[in-house]
């Protein structure tokens, strides 16, 4: 019997906000343990929560980008758990009403698209930090009480491989959209995965498995890669399997038995008392509309639609942004946007980093790269000569048609002066003459390089092919 992998993604995301979600103590990474904390965010008696408004404006935001139904009533709830990491034995959330849900997420995956349905994107606060050392273990709070969106998938994942992709296009709409920097190094990015199988053709879902502890998205893959294997096998040999939660051993490699699976019910949720359900209205929900970004797969795409650009380079241009949005603002109108696209992807970049410079710091006008691919279409410079012109116009910012003028750079497409060039050639180099007449095509590339060393790589390449093509032949 074959079976098949059904997977859904819990995606906790850190928001990109200056403060905590019900405090004004920082949200930042690196400071010093237990040092941005304060009676609220520790859970102290007494304290009440106010919530950061900058952070429901990104949670509706994420909801926007993953094109989810936005709530227009939201409210907050407690979900009860004891933890050392919990510093209120219990954790503000969202669970019947969040504030959005019913969105979708389309990626490319195996040469298409394909389309991940999101159940919902929920805000809540983040836990502590537990850290274990060698004779104890201590607890740093800095992280306890930082908003965290949680984007729960519908099981329409298939394969290891398949989650992989959907997490980094997920996390190239959130960073993207300036929902949160998703370093996962600073953990601001972690991910449980559910998992059944079931065998093929079959609708019903087996038991529901998850995987904890997944602190990278190649961590998610790999724990699949074994999960996976593991339960068909268990079922292959006549067991069972139940709803359980497992731990993720990256060094060894496997997954491993936490405890078994709660329910909802364990968590004994009910509606936080302290905070008023979060009910935005029109003018609210426009003003975080206007924050609504081109995506990077729509950006991806306009560049391959209205720029013929290969998927290569517009793939480029979608994971640097900004040399993406200098490209935007030249390529329009240009009779030629591919070879812009060349001339930013490859001497462009290059030289910024190179020098260490700025793209805001460039001293010749954007306008001027158009000028430079004008150049050499019209035959007015080579190739060549275009390398040594960008070279001036990035150090000194004059223009391209300058710099040819002044340095006297301008391409000889005079049929006699290039006759001449040819003769000399050709004379000089017998050997490499009687070659091509013998049927050595390289020898004629050969010819053409004397050729354009003797011109200072003044004349039309096209030219003087076609006039040694033409003498040797005769």
């Amino acid at each position: 019997m074959d079976y098949e992998a059904v997977i859904g993604l819990e995606t906790h995301v850190q928001l990109k906000t200056k403060s905590k979600m019900w405090c004004g103590c920082a949200n930042e990474f690196g400071a010093p343990p237990n040092s941005n904390v304060c009676p609220v965010c520790l859970g102290l008696p007494g304290v009440l929560p106010v919530a950061n408004e900058e952070g429901l404006c990104k949670t509706v935001l994420a909801g926007l980008l993953l094109n989810c139904e936005i709530a227009r009533y939201a409210k907050f709830d407690r979900k009860n758990y004891f933890y050392p990491d919990v510093p209120k034995n219990y954790q503000v959330t969202q669970y019947d009403q969040p504030s959005t849900r019913s969105g979708h997420m389309d990626f490319e995956f195996q040469g298409g698209l394909t389309r991940v349905r999101i159940t919902r994107a929920h805000l809540e606060e983040d836990v502590g930090k537990n850290n274990h050392f060698d004779r104890h273990s201590g607890v740093d709070f800095n992280r306890a009480g930082v908003p965290l969106l949680e984007i729960v998938s519908e099981p329409d994942i298939t394969s290891p491989d398949m989650a992989y992709e959907y997490l980094n296009a997920l996390k190239d709409i959130l960073v993207y959209g300036g929902v949160s920097d998703c370093d996962m190094e600073k953990g601001m990015v972690r991910c449980d995965v559910n998992v059944s199988v079931r065998p093929k053709g079959e609708t019903k879902l087996g038991a529901k498995i998850e995987i904890k502890n997944l602190n990278s998205f190649s961590g998610a893959r790999r724990a699949l890669e074994y999960e996976i294997p593991r339960q068909i096998a268990t079922l292959k040999s006549g067991g069972q399997l139940s709803q359980e939660t497992r731990r993720w051993d990256d060094d060894a490699g496997v997954t491993e038995l936490m405890r078994s699976k709660e329910d909802a019910h364990d968590y004994r949720y009910f509606p936080e008392p302290d905070l008023m359900p979060f009910a935005p209205d029109d003018a609210w929900l426009a003003a975080v509309q206007r924050r609504v970004v081109e995506l990077p797969l729509a950006r991806k795409q306009r560049f391959m639609r209205d720029y013929q650009l290969p998927a290569l380079d517009a793939q480029t241009f979608v994971a640097d942004v900004a040399l993406g949005d200098y490209f935007s603002g030249i390529a329009p109108g240009a009779k030629n946007p591919k070879a812009i696209a060349n001339w930013i992807i490859n001497n462009l970049r290059a030289k910024l980093a190179e020098s260490h410079t700025a793209l805001a710091d460039i001293k010749f006008k954007p306008a001027a790269i158009v000028e430079l691919v004008a150049l050499v279409d019209s035959g007015k410079i080579s190739s060549k000569i275009a390398q040594e012109v960008f070279a001036e116009m990035f150090a000194s910012g004059a223009a391209p048609a300058t710099i040819v003028e002044q340095k006297g750079w301008a391409q000889v497409s005079d049929t006699g002066a290039i006759e001449k060039f040819c003769d000399d050639a050709i004379a000089a180099n017998p050997k490499s003459a009687a070659d091509f007449k013998t049927g050595n095509v390289n020898a004629l590339n050969f010819l053409k390089g004397q050729v354009m060393k003797a011109s200072k790589g003044k004349a039309n390449p096209a030219l003087v092919g076609e006039i040694l093509e033409r003498k040797l032949t005769a």
